[in-house]
């Protein structure tokens, strides 16, 4: 992936109440409003006014136990964000294990009309027997996950292209409203020895082609290897975790460094020289109001432990600005999980991110702009009319 800067971006995670399990405990606001439009409105605006570049929402099987927990699927929660933003760019987490594909694809490509260009696609592969359970399917293996997000992507991808760039003609003198030789067959099947319950899907899509052509795919970076069903040049970025943030920088550019030895990349990239963007996933606990980070995290940990794969950083806005400077010079964006929403988003807008502007190291983020342009990526041809032209260019006069 090339930049025209080495500046980088940040994304926030908004799923409920933060990432720590208590963290509704701390809020501010009543539990029942996670399930209201005006939670989802005030805090998407609040990040975005706050100069995040991206928004992300986690989805799936709620975690049973003592602490309130509520969630809207992150697809609708994304929807309903898009038009009263304009900056920011929304990424929902869609499973492609318990989704079907071509559902999943057309409600991405609804994202991304209703947000201006502004969705992106948070692969997901689940092996939770609850999340099974809740649509009658039996448990994915854990060998079968990289399969199956891998042919759920694949299937997007043909689907986002089977409808080329002007396929909508609207012609009354005619009463065609569609060109229909700019519509193709996505026609999908699953591999041999495709490990899951193999199927196909013929296309083409219900909804025109996305704004951005296509939409931008993020995967977690164990899901994605060079000689693995989900390939570097199937995705855009890939998530990278650590345990401490002392080690972030080094995994990330062990990731980077295993992901770009292979050549090519998505639609719409030139063969990359350092493969997807990499973001570093980073919990976050932040000084507040007068109290220690370490004192407020202690509390909640007396409600409930937080068990959790990422990095954790416990500290002062001003520590957390200096830390992800350093970060930022070896990733490509950082995606930040607040152990509080309410708490750790107002420290990080008043004191984080004005800092890191300061310093030149954020990208700035413009209204209008699309997901893609953000990533540094150019909008793809289709694959269709780019195959129909070649076709075309190679017959013999």
């Amino acid at each position: 992936m090339t930049h025209s800067s080495n500046a980088g971006f940040l994304a926030l995670e908004l799923d409920g109440d933060g990432a720590h399990p208590a963290a509704w405990r701390k809020a501010r606001h009543t539990p029942d409003a996670l399930l209201n439009g005006e939670r989802i409105r005030s805090t998407v605006l609040a990040a975005e006014s706050a100069g995040f570049h991206a928004a992300t929402f986690a989805d799936g099987h709620v975690a049973e136990g003592a602490d309130v927990a509520g969630r809207l699927n992150a697809l609708q929660r994304a929807a309903f964000a898009g038009p009263v933003t304009g900056s920011i760019a929304l990424v929902p987490e869609v499973d492609t294990v318990y989704t079907e594909p071509f559902h999943a694809a057309t409600q991405l490509a609804s994202l991304d009309y209703v947000s201006g260009g502004r969705g992106g696609w948070l692969v997901k592969a689940s092996g939770d027997a609850r999340e099974a359970a809740a649509v009658g399917r039996s448990v994915a293996a854990e060998d079968a996950l990289a399969h199956e997000a891998a042919a759920s992507v694949e299937v997007g991808r043909r689907l986002w292209d089977s409808w080329e760039d002007g396929a909508v003609i609207r012609d009354v003198p005619t009463g065609r409203y569609l060109d229909v030789d700019k519509l193709h067959y996505a026609d999908f099947e699953t591999p041999a020895g495709f490990p899951g319950e193999a199927y196909s899907v013929k296309g083409p899509s219900i909804i025109p082609r996305p704004l951005q052509g296509q939409l931008p795919v993020l995967a977690p970076a164990q899901l994605v290897s060079v000689d693995g069903p989900l390939l570097p040049s199937a995705v855009d970025a890939v998530l990278v975790s650590a345990p401490t943030p002392e080690l972030l920088a080094a995994e990330a550019a062990e990731v980077r460094a295993n992901l770009a030895a292979v050549g090519g990349g998505p639609a719409g990239r030139a063969p990359f020289e350092v493969g997807p963007a990499v973001i570093a996933e980073l919990d976050v606990v932040l000084d507040s109001r007068g109290q220690f980070a370490a004192a407020r995290l202690a509390e909640l940990e007396a409600f409930t432990a937080w068990e959790s794969p990422r990095a954790r950083f416990v500290g002062t806005a001003a520590e957390l600005a200096d830390f992800l400077a350093e970060l930022l010079a070896a990733v490509d964006g950082v995606r930040i999980h607040p152990a509080v929403l309410d708490v750790e988003l107002e420290e990080l807008a008043q004191l984080v991110l004005p800092e890191l502007r300061s310093r030149g190291i954020l990208r700035p983020a413009a209204s209008g702009g699309t997901f893609r342009e953000l990533l540094g990526l150019e909008r793809p041809e289709n694959r269709y009319a780019t195959a129909l032209l070649n076709t075309t260019i190679g017959e013999p006069a």
